[in-house]
């Protein structure tokens, strides 16, 4: 199999403070990009095959105010830790770390019992989280899917830092398993608006009709996103 992108990690100056850079060596890319990958506060600068590092840390210099503005911007970073909380459904709970309890993590009553060693609480947290996305996200879809007569070929849960759900040409759907973390009304929304593409593979007035016709949830839906899109992508 063809190796298609390599990275490697350095630490850099951007705007008076330490900053970490991925460098990506994409095979597949046509031109140097910048971007900033919010979950962990990285620079990455994506390299075609035959350009060198000097032209990517050109484009970084040229966009330098801009990095350290997004950079400043980002979220404080929020870990799942023992008697610490995190959004379900946008409802706080409270992590607690209970040696004594066996199985999976119990979410109930505004709380995550976690069992085991506490080294691996963060992990079995997130694992917890991820199948719940799993169970709900796959049941909502595939109601909405049925009520305009479809059905996905697959569902996916992945963790992705540029969208929240996506729905391929072949009627593949993913969704991102922070979304679960979100209210409600904005799950409902993300999981409407990739099943309306399972009807209309475009952004054209037939498919926001389609949406429309499956979540009234699209303006406070996609304005809470904007607020505190990045806030989720800090979790974990």
């Amino acid at each position: 199999m063809m190796v298609t992108e390599r990275s490697d990690l350095e630490h850099i100056i951007v705007g008076g403070r330490k900053a970490a850079l991925r460098w990506r060596r994409n095979a597949r890319a046509r031109r140097v990009a910048l971007r900033i990958n919010p979950s962990d506060g990285q620079i990455v600068i994506t390299l075609p095959p035959r350009a060198s590092r000097r032209s990517g840390m050109a484009l970084l210099r040229a966009h330098e105010g801009w990095v350290a503005a997004k950079l400043e911007a980002l979220p404080s970073q929020h870990r799942f830790v023992a008697g610490g909380t995190v959004p379900i459904s946008g409802i706080p709970h409270r992590i607690i770390h209970d040696l004594s309890f066996r199985g999976s993590p119990l979410i109930a009553a505004g709380t995550i019992i976690v069992g085991g060693e506490q080294v691996f609480l963060p992990r079995r947290v997130r694992d917890a989280l991820v199948a719940m996305a799993k169970r709900r996200f796959f049941r909502r879809a595939l109601a909405k899917a049925e009520a305009i007569g479809r059905r996905p070929t697959r569902i996916r849960i992945k963790d992705t830092v540029s969208r929240w759900g996506s729905c391929t040409p072949d009627g593949s759907l993913m969704f991102c398993w922070r979304l679960i973390m979100a209210p409600d009304f904005v799950q409902d929304y993300v999981i409407s608006h990739e099943v309306a593409h399972l009807r209309e593979m475009n952004h054209g007035h037939a498919f926001w009709a389609v949406t429309e016709r499956l979540t009234p949830h699209r303006n406070a839906a996609t304005d809470w996103l904007a607020q505190h899109g990045q806030f989720l992508l800090r979790i974990g």
